[in-house]
């Protein structure tokens, strides 16, 4: 139990194991991350573009990994209705409204690395909780939660590198559009 000001707050509350829902909801977004990450790097036909966000799939997927380890090692069961609900909802994003019935939209690109980037974002955020955590809790590895936290570190900064360059794009299409 920790103390916030004169209140015990509980980790279990209402027999619920809160960082298990917080792991969870976690897996979740990692499981969304993934196919999205993969799906993206599918589609990017540049050569240069396409082999850096292979490798961020890659490490999206590892990264997924590392969080089943750690709620292992936590004791934490993974709800597997969250996943695939995940999984579905992932799925079901696809088939949004983009102007375009059977291709791409030009926004997609920039649309996807900015969805990327909100999910690399929390899960820097929970890397961090769990980091904190690892201070008090020696199941989980300090070490291996700072490097989890420089590696999404770099991939907000690849992402916002990436992002830019497909406003750029989007950008620079509607200026051809108003010109024509």
């Amino acid at each position: 139990m920790a103390r916030a000001g004169t209140a015990v707050v509980s980790t279990r509350q209402f027999g619920h194991n809160v960082l298990g829902i917080y792991l969870n909801d976690h897996l979740a977004g990692a499981t969304v991350g993934t196919e999205l990450a993969r799906r993206v790097a599918g589609s990017h036909h540049d050569p240069g573009e396409g082999s850096v966000l292979q490798r961020f799939a890659a490490e999206v997927a590892q990264d997924r990994t590392s969080l089943l380890d750690m709620m292992a090692a936590l004791g934490i069961p993974v709800r597997a209705y969250k996943v695939y609900a995940a999984w579905i909802g992932e799925k079901a994003g696809r088939l949004k409204l983009n102007g375009f019935l059977l291709g791409r939209s030009p926004l997609s690109s920039l649309e996807e690395l900015e969805m990327l980037r909100l999910g690399v974002e929390g899960k820097a955020a929970g890397w961090r909780t769990l980091r904190a955590l690892a201070e008090t809790d020696r199941r989980l590895d300090a070490a291996r939660l700072d490097d989890l936290i420089s590696r999404a570190n770099r991939q907000a900064e690849l992402l916002e590198e990436l992002r830019l360059r497909a406003a750029d794009q989007v950008i620079s299409l509607e200026r051809t559009a108003d010109v024509s």
